[in-house]
């Protein structure tokens, strides 16, 4: 009989496809599900590891799709704060990514999002200067989820203008063209703007429009912080859409909200805008947290 490395026993499985839930026992061998049956009529002594999952839910990891890990990765490749929580796949690259360095973008930590404590990496991040390289740094360092990226839409901006605010002249757009392309062929899943933060606040929709269309070209996603996520979110909402339809690029909306109570009643026009956009062609989706909240930093 095919032994087993793992042999997970009395837990409650759900496989995520949307089934109730059902107690059964799950074996594993190397990386990958060797078989799933019926409570006990898996052979414990064919398994080196058994763990007994009484009590416990048994499930596909969880996909943070709008992962800030890039810098925690770096302090702890284990991560153990996403690990414990079932976290097993880090989707990266909110408006910011750490590479490609190169045109104006000469120092990435300068304008992150986020405070950057660890000054060993500084020198390596300013080699990256392909989008694959901080990834490809990542994995070499070591880290326990999988990990995955959009290209970030204000790091794009800096290569092409850095942080000066206005239209972006033809060689500049061109460059930001070319390293779009390039990161899909680096393996971005797309490009992810943040439109209320600078320097993506500055970047125009017809310049969005142009960026989508190359990454519409490597049927990758538009992903977008709307322009306003309060008294001006149906506009923005519109906006993201227009540039799903000229671009013929599938959107996704992050952290769809009506932030404050003046706008709450704006929630039902924006979704209404989404469910008639679906309807006409254009591939737009969005998410929401599953509480009431919301902050920024």
């Amino acid at each position: 009989m095919d032994k087993f490395d793992t042999l997970i026993v009395n837990g409650r499985l759900v496989d995520g496809s949307g089934s109730p839930w059902c107690y059964g026992d799950l074996a594993i061998r190397g990386d990958r599900i060797a078989a799933i049956a019926a409570p006990g009529s898996l052979d414990r002594s064919n398994a080196a590891t058994v763990i007994d999952a009484a009590g416990m839910v048994v499930c596909p990891g969880f996909i943070d799709i709008q992962s800030h890990s890039i810098l925690p990765l770096m302090m702890d490749g284990r991560c153990l704060s996403k690990i414990t929580q079932g976290v097993t796949t880090e989707i990266m690259g909110e408006a910011w990514t750490p590479a490609p360095v190169r045109g104006r973008n000469t120092d990435p930590m300068a304008h992150a999002i986020f405070p950057f404590p660890l000054e060993e990496w500084r020198p390596r991040v300013k080699t990256w200067t392909r989008f694959r390289d901080w990834l490809e740094a990542m994995i070499t360092a070591g880290v326990s989820p999988n990990i995955g990226s959009f290209l970030g839409g204000g790091t794009l901006r800096s290569v092409g203008k850095g942080m000066a605010m206005g239209k972006a002249t033809a060689d500049e757009l061109d460059l930001m063209r070319a390293v779009m392309a390039e990161a899909m062929e680096d393996g971005a899943f797309g490009v992810s703007y943040a439109l209320i933060y600078p320097p993506d606040a500055y970047v125009d929709t017809d310049e969005l429009v142009e960026i989508c269309k190359v990454v519409s070209a490597y049927g990758g996603v538009y992903i977008t912080h709307l322009r306003s996520e309060a008294e001006q979110l149906v506009e923005a909402m519109e906006e993201a859409i227009d540039i799903g339809r000229r671009a013929n690029v599938a959107v996704e909306v992050y952290h769809l909200k009506a932030a404050g109570k003046p706008s709450w009643h704006l929630m039902e026009p924006a979704i209404a805008a989404i469910d008639a956009a679906r309807a006409a062609g254009v591939d737009i989706t969005a998410d929401m947290y599953p509480y009431a909240a919301s902050g920024t930093g």
